[in-house]
Parts: structure tokens; sequence; C-alpha cells
């Protein structure tokens, strides 16, 4: 079963500016212990995603709770090959 979550306009789910769809699809390279390349379609959501807001789930207990691995997670803007923001 999928399930895409929408807005209440209809509007596709975003967190901090970023396709939600889009940030599922980090996922599998944000979790040990070999996590594959980022997909296109991850690189494109953190292209147009707000980092100083992403950066405030860094302490947060739900990544570790969701098998994703802080230290890969930040290591995605340098294999997308995308400009590193200041530090969350």
């Amino acid at each position: 079963m999928v399930m895409i979550a929408c807005r209440a306009d209809g509007k596709p789910f975003a967190i901090c500016d970023a396709p939600y769809m889009g940030l599922v699809a980090c996922r599998p390279a944000m979790t040990p212990p070999d996590p594959p390349p980022p997909a296109g379609v991850c690189c494109d959501a953190l292209s147009h995603a707000d980092m100083k807001c992403l950066g405030q789930y860094k302490d947060s207990p739900l990544l570790p709770s969701l098998r994703i691995d802080l230290k890969l997670a930040l290591q995605l803007l340098e294999k997308c090959q995308l400009p590193h923001p200041a530090p969350c």
C-alpha cells in the first residue's frame, strides 16, 4: 500500500520545503551498515530543502528510531554535490 501525504489544499506534504516523498527516497542512503548512493529524487529534494530547518532534527530521537544514521545523513549534501550551508 502506498500513501502520499497531501495538505488540505491538495499540495504534496513537505518538510522544511523538501518534498516528503523525496526525503523518503533519502532513507536508504542514511541507513547503516552499507548505504547505497542517494537516489536522484533524494538529491532533488535536498536541493529544495531549507537546511537550517532540517538541522533542527539533528538531536531528535526520531532519527535513531527510524534507523537513520546522522553521520550518513550529513554526508548527503556532499554525495549529492550540493553546497554546504552554515552548520545547523
